[in-house]
């Protein structure tokens, strides 16, 4: 991969192996700040969101076929599911020239011990502006090179 970042790396993965995230932080886990979304798509895959504004985070896929990018709702961000095996990675956005993402720490492919309790967070309110700021506030910048 063309990018560099210091700090440490965690890679996240779908049971298949298909769809990969590199996921880059000088945060120890100890320190994510883990958000449990309470949407009827993130309650589904019992998800658990992380993001590091400082961080850095690359989107692959070894076979973009099976690359499902899913919008549902609001359609302000893709959710990158795993068409093999229905695993749910992340989620990235575009918006004013600058592309951030999240991961699902469900989806890493060691289980960290020492990670904090997750946060339940429902965004149902949020405006559609507010929704966008937060995001590109919070979330992981995305590498060049991801998808």
């Amino acid at each position: 991969m063309g990018y560099a970042c210091a700090g440490m790396q965690y890679l996240a993965r779908c049971h298949c192996g298909q769809i990969t995230a590199h996921y880059h932080t000088n945060r120890p886990p100890s320190a994510w700040e883990l958000r449990a979304c309470q949407c009827s798509f993130c309650r589904a895959h019992g998800a658990l969101s992380a993001s590091d504004p400082q961080g850095l985070l690359v989107f692959c896929a070894a076979a973009p076929a099976l690359l499902q990018r899913y919008r549902f709702a609001a359609r302000s961000a893709e959710f990158l599911i795993c068409r093999e095996c229905g695993v749910y990675v992340g989620a990235q956005l575009s918006a004013a020239s600058e592309r951030r993402g999240i991961l699902n720490v469900r989806a890493l492919s060691v289980a960290l011990s020492a990670l904090p309790r997750p946060q339940a967070v429902d965004y149902a309110s949020e405006s559609s502006t507010a929704r966008e700021l937060r995001r590109l506030a919070r979330w992981t910048p995305l590498a060049p090179e991801s998808l």
